[in-house]
């Protein structure tokens, strides 16, 4: 079984198991008594603190450890919103943010406050300058990942930084996604982390809090990890986080430049070998290990099944999926395809033959998949005056795209194909489609039910 899934969840470092094990035995006690057990239990926390500090380039006393990375983004920006509250409710963020921020952006709004979401363009990067744009007199806070979860795209942190150090505004960055790569570079005032992204054990987070910076903890607090993390610490997984982080780091610039190699190969053959796909995410901004394209006429959950069976774990980010009938807001934010969504993520040590297994592999599993999926279209058509109507009603992804396609030639050029659709990723996939097939979307208006996608054939 090949797992490509990195960007879920890295397999446990073998340090970070060894470093479990070795302080299962010292790291039970409290760190906070003063009795030998607590001594020892301390000099291991203290040791793994100064560890990940250095990893992340700020000061040992500044970073504390949470008991995931959702928690430590969850109380960055409560503890950040609340320093600052006398100076506005007002919170930047990005389209493209892990749920984590967008939930806590959510809140902040029900509680009376003020969102601006910042626009990526087509690769999901954002502008520096659209951040100076919403920056306001009331602005409390901005947030930005350094790398996208879905489709690795890097962000440029240390402009926008420069941009919110000079308005005054703190800037927190969730770089749960490129920790484990190397330090988020720039005047940043808050970052998060999560450990399991770099293979470390599940449960660690980090969160750093600049010298400087305004905070202030929400809800209980007590006197450990500074009042940021209340709680008996799980210092052996703490150690094993701190362990392996270093480890990954001294492997990372090699293994950076092998497994970029490989998501290149993947880049440049997926659309060679399977007709209909659109590779998404910045070219060359983006993590080494993750590669990311969607599949025009494919059920991205049946897809993720075929491959299975084949032996390969990947995940998507379409909105065919059991758990959702939305697209991925990243995909949404981005424009582009989100119907048969792949998402490729390598972890450190795939091996080169897994890869080429997986290109031989994958357009058979699109075949098998578009087959399965070739409704008939003949109950589906009527002519309108004017219009060629599709009725996909009651359809989901990828069913209304593909009784498009098939109907779209049946119409002369310039003629006009009305898809009517009750499917909330149509409003996503057939722009997306026009895009890829160079035919004109037109827009969309109200129907009897649903909408009505209007589509004029340019080619």
């Amino acid at each position: 079984m090949a797992y490509f899934d990195a960007a879920s969840a890295v397999p446990l470092h073998p340090i970070a198991r060894q470093a479990l094990q070795a302080s299962l035995d010292e790291g039970w006690a409290d760190p906070a008594r003063l009795y030998r057990e607590g001594r020892r239990a301390r000099v291991l926390l203290d040791a793994a603190r100064e560890a990940a500090a250095e990893a992340v380039g700020c000061r040992p006393d500044e970073l504390a450890f949470t008991s995931s990375g959702t928690r430590a983004v969850h109380t960055g920006i409560a503890g950040a919103l609340a320093g600052r509250r006398r100076v506005g409710s007002h919170l930047i963020v990005s389209a493209v943010e892990h749920s984590s921020v967008l939930h806590s952006a959510e809140l902040l709004e029900a509680a009376g406050g003020s969102i601006t979401q910042v626009a990526v363009d087509r690769a999901g990067l954002v502008d520096p300058a659209a951040y100076g744009d919403a920056l306001r007199g009331d602005t409390a806070l901005a947030c930005l990942q350094s790398a996208n979860h879905e489709v690795g795209t890097e962000q440029p942190v240390g402009a926008v930084a420069e941009v919110c150090r000079e308005a005054g505004v703190p800037l927190l960055v969730d770089a749960a996604q490129s920790l484990g790569w190397g330090p988020v570079d720039g005047g940043w005032s808050l970052l998060t982390a999560s450990a399991h992204k770099w293979g470390g054990p599940s449960g660690v987070g980090l969160l750093v809090v600049r010298k400087g910076v305004r905070f202030a903890a929400q809800g209980p607090v007590d006197e450990r990890e500074s009042g940021r993390a209340p709680g008996f610490e799980n210092i052996p997984a703490i150690v094993a986080a701190a362990a392996s982080l270093r480890a990954v780091r001294a492997e990372a610039a090699e293994e950076a430049v092998r497994l970029r190699e490989l998501t290149d190969r993947i880049r440049a053959r997926v659309p060679r070998l399977v007709p209909d796909v659109e590779v998404v995410g910045d070219p060359v901004r983006r993590l080494p290990g993750v590669v990311t394209f969607s599949c025009l006429y494919v059920d991205g959950e049946a897809l993720l099944h075929e491959l299975d069976r084949e032996g390969f774990s990947v995940s998507s980010g379409s909105s065919c999926t059991s758990s959702t009938l939305t697209p991925s807001h990243v995909l949404r934010a981005m424009g582009v395809l989100s119907e048969g969504n792949v998402r490729v993520s390598l972890p450190p040590g795939t091996a080169e033959e897994d890869v080429e297994r997986f290109l031989a592999v994958l357009p058979r599993a699109v075949t098998a998949v578009r087959e399965k999926l070739g409704a008939p279209v003949s109950q589906t058509v009527v002519k309108e005056a004017d219009a060629l109507v599709v009725d996909s009603l009651g359809k989901r992804c990828p069913i209304p795209v593909i009784e498009l396609a098939k109907v779209i030639g049946d119409v002369p050029v310039g003629g006009l194909v009305r898809v009517l659709s009750d499917d909330e990723a149509a409003r996503l996939d057939i722009p997306a489609w026009c895009e890829m097939r160079g035919q004109e979307y037109v827009g969309e208006e109200p129907a009897d039910k649903g909408r009505a996608f209007l589509i004029r054939r340019a080619s």
